[in-house]
C-alpha cells in the first residue's frame, strides 16, 4: 500500500512538473518558432539570395492588412509569361529555401513570388499561427502582385511546404485567385499534428498537456487553433490539387496528406516520394519530381 502511495505521489509531481513547464514554455514554443537566417544557409552551401543563382529579383516588404512587414522576392519575366508561383516556405525556414524552386520555374516561363512567413526570417509578427492570420497574407501578397501594372501574372499558383502547404490549402478555400496548389507534406490539423509532436518529443499521451498549451497560445496570439484545419479548408476547394509526401517523414505523418487527399474532390492527384523525409522531398524526389511539378502547374495554369 505505501508502495502504491509513493508511486501515486512521484506521478503526481511528475505530472505537475510537466504541466507547469509546458503551461509557460509550450506557447513560445508553438508560437515563437526559431529564426533561420542566411548565414544558417551559408554552412549549408545553399544559396541565399535569386543573383546567387543568376535570377534578376526585386527585394519588396510587403504590408499585411493588419501591419506587418513581410520580407519579399519577386523574380519577374519579361516574356513568354506562363503565369505566377508563389513560394510558401515551412516553420522555422524561410523564403531561401525556395530558391532553386525559384530557378526551376522561372527557367520554365514563370513569375516567382516569395515571402518570410509572419516572425520568420526578415518578416515582422510576434506569434506563429499556421494559417489562422497567414492566409490572409497570401492573399494580400496576391493583391500586390495585381496591383502591379508592369507585370502580367496570368493565373496563379501556390507552392507550400509543411506549414506552408497548410497555409496555402487554407488560402485556397477562401481565394479563387488561386488556380492550383501543391502542398508537400501538409498537416490536416494543428491540433492532430500537435497530439503528434507532443507524444514524439514529450513522450506522454495525454491530451490534457496539449490543451493547456494550446488554449494559453490562443490567448496569447488571439487565434482559434480549431479554425486551422487544411482539412476543412479542403472541403471547400474547386481547383486542382497536388499531395506530395515524403514516406520515411517523421515530423508529419504521410497520412496526413493521404487524409487531405481522400477529403478532397476529383480534381486532385498524390505523388509519394519514396525514402524522403520532411525536409527533403525537393532533393530525394530529383528530376522526376520537379517534372511533375512543372506538369502539374502547367496543366493548370495555362
Amino acid at each position: 500500500m505505501f508502495l502504491l502511495i509513493a508511486l501515486f505521489v512521484v506521478l503526481f509531481l511528475f505530472l505537475s512538473s510537466v504541466t507547469v513547464i509546458l503551461f509557460f514554455i509550450g506557447p513560445t514554443i508553438l508560437l515563437q518558432p526559431r529564426r533561420r537566417h542566411p548565414h544558417f544557409y551559408q554552412k549549408l552551401n545553399h544559396p541565399i539570395k535569386p543573383s546567387d543563382l543568376g535570377l534578376i529579383y526585386e527585394e519588396i516588404n510587403l504590408m499585411s492588412r493588419d501591419g506587418r512587414k513581410l520580407n519579399s522576392w519577386l523574380i519577374k519575366r519579361e516574356e513568354n509569361i506562363k503565369g505566377t508561383i508563389v513560394y510558401l516556405h515551412g516553420v522555422g525556414d524561410c523564403k531561401i529555401t525556395g530558391l532553386p524552386f525559384a530557378k526551376l520555374f522561372y527557367d520554365n516561363g514563370y513569375n516567382i513570388f516569395l515571402y518570410d512567413s509572419r516572425r520568420h526570417g526578415e518578416s515582422e509578427g510576434t506569434c506563429c499561427t499556421y494559417g489562422f492570420y497567414e492566409k490572409y497574407d497570401l492573399a494580400d501578397a496576391i493583391n500586390y502582385l495585381e496591383s502591379r501594372k508592369d507585370l502580367y501574372l496570368g493565373k496563379i499558383g501556390v507552392f507550400g511546404t509543411s506549414m506552408g502547404a497548410a497555409v496555402a490549402l487554407q488560402t485556397a478555400a477562401i481565394d479563387k485567385r488561386i488556380r492550383a496548389v501543391t502542398a508537400e507534406n501538409s498537416f490536416a490539423a494543428l491540433r492532430t499534428i500537435f497530439d503528434d509532436y507532443q507524444k514524439r518529443i514529450i513522450k506522454i499521451p495525454f491530451h490534457y498537456l496539449r490543451n493547456i498549451v494550446i488554449i494559453r497560445s490562443e490567448i496569447n496570439a488571439k487565434f482559434k487553433a480549431r479554425e486551422v484545419s487544411p482539412l476543412k479548408s479542403v472541403e471547400d476547394i474547386k481547383v486542382p490539387l497536388l499531395f506530395v509526401y515524403g514516406t520515411k517523414d517523421i515530423h508529419i505523418n504521410y497520412k496526413n496528406s493521404i487524409m487531405l487527399y481522400e477529403a478532397t474532390g476529383n480534381r486532385r492527384e498524390i505523388y509519394p516520394i519514396e525514402n524522403a523525409d520532411h525536409n527533403n522531398c525537393w532533393d530525394v524526389g530529383g528530376e522526376k519530381y520537379h517534372r511533375k511539378l512543372l506538369e502539374f502547374f502547367d496543366k493548370c495554369l495555362q
